[in-house]
């Protein structure tokens, strides 16, 4: 399969969706591809945090330091849409133009994230799939950015190395194509499943029961195999 070299707008996917996948690609189909979705208090602290970073209208400017919140970014490429939390512009003359401002300026994404920093690599995927988008917007290449986690109220500097950004594409065309094809992958349960806010509707217990199609299988091959032994005999 030849996989598009960009995507017309009507199949953008939701960029943030990179961290539901990461974590759980069923938890990603059950949100983006059934529209399913309970807040917990893990998910409820974190729209709260995010309240003042995703107000554009909070964006600022700090003698060469520009600061935009909720910069609407895109990628046709990778086939997504979304916001950054803050995207960070300095002046410099390795920068590029900004409509409506003079001088060149550098960007640096930040992402603003509840708890602390995590080994595993949700949180770096997202800001690497914005980082490529702006890239992709504004004809520039960013080298890092950062993660900044309430519960150490520090910055997490995230180096977007052709590993990070390799894992970024492929987690898209997954995505793309677990999309295209209306799937949703069954659960793998993990001690995460405990705080998945989605756990009441994937019911991850389920899936160590076998299925209703396995069960009906299984039952249709029996009687077939009773009724062939029921023939036989007849004949005798």
């Amino acid at each position: 399969m030849v996989e598009p070299t960009s995507y017309p707008e009507e199949d953008w996917l939701a960029l943030s969706g990179i961290q539901h996948f990461s974590f759980c690609r069923r938890q990603w189909a059950l949100i983006h591809i059934e529209q399913s979705w309970e807040d917990n208090v893990l998910t409820t602290a974190g729209s709260l945090e995010h309240e003042r970073a995703h107000d554009y209208d909070a964006s600022e400017k700090r003698g060469e330091l520009l600061i935009l919140r909720d910069l609407k970014v895109f990628s046709r490429r990778l086939g997504v849409t979304g916001a950054c939390d803050v995207v960070e512009f300095r002046m410099s003359p390795d920068g590029v133009p900004l409509q409506g401002r003079s001088g060149s300026w550098l960007p640096y994404p930040i992402e603003y994230k509840h708890g602390q920093p995590k080994v595993q690599d949700a949180d770096r995927l997202q800001l690497c799939a914005e980082a490529i988008c702006l890239e992709e917007m504004l004809a520039c290449n960013i080298r890092e950015g950062a993660l900044f986690y309430q519960g150490t109220r520090h910055r997490e500097i995230v180096e977007f190395d052709d590993s990070l950004r390799n894992a970024v594409t492929e987690m898209f065309r997954q995505m793309h194509d677990l999309y295209t094809r209306g799937h949703t992958p069954k659960v793998r349960i993990g001690k995460e499943c405990r705080a998945c806010s989605l756990k009441n509707i994937c019911l991850p217990e389920l899936s160590k029961k076998k299925s209703a199609r396995v069960y009906i299988n299984a039952r249709i091959r029996e009687i077939m195999n009773v009724s062939e032994i029921k023939d036989i005999e007849s004949r005798r």
